[in-house]
């Protein structure tokens, strides 16, 4: 097993879940997708190696709670990402509304701002913020230039 999914193997362990092939797959999936993927477009890169979409929505499931992986939800739709051991920094996402293509803006100012106001709300609310979700819709630059 390479090293970063020995890390995912002890979390799971030390939650007390058993670390199994098809958990396995799905993760690999995710990891090496490298973007947003929906329970569909899970299941049709996996589907040729016997796991079903139950198989799927359990371990997403799991996944989530653990920290593993980030759901986000646009349009009634749930899409995953990783989140834990990703290298992926804090990012907003846009949807395209014309093809529903999601792209990840990482812009180092932005994420400042993004801080601040977290830092904000929680001292002037008492709470503690745990994530955060800024989803901009509109059009992206390939369905402009298709006009």
């Amino acid at each position: 097993m390479d090293k970063d999914l020995s890390l995912y193997k002890k979390l799971f362990e030390k939650n007390g879940f058993k670390f199994t092939v098809q958990k396995r797959i799905v993760l690999l999936e995710i990891i090496n997708a490298n973007t947003h993927l929906s329970v569909n477009e899970i299941y049709d890169r996996i589907k040729n190696r016997n796991i079903g979409l139950a198989t799927i929505y359990r371990s997403l499931k799991l996944f989530n709670e653990l920290g593993i992986i980030k759901q986000i939800n646009i349009d009634n739709l749930s899409y995953y990402e990783m989140k834990i051991f990703s290298g992926k920094p804090l990012h907003i996402h846009f949807k395209c509304s014309k093809c529903d293509g999601i792209i990840d803006i990482d812009n180092k100012d932005l994420n400042l701002e993004y801080i601040k106001l977290n830092k904000k709300v929680e001292e002037e609310n008492n709470l503690d913020v745990f994530d955060v979700n800024i989803i901009l819709i509109g059009t992206c630059s390939k369905c402009k230039e298709n006009k």
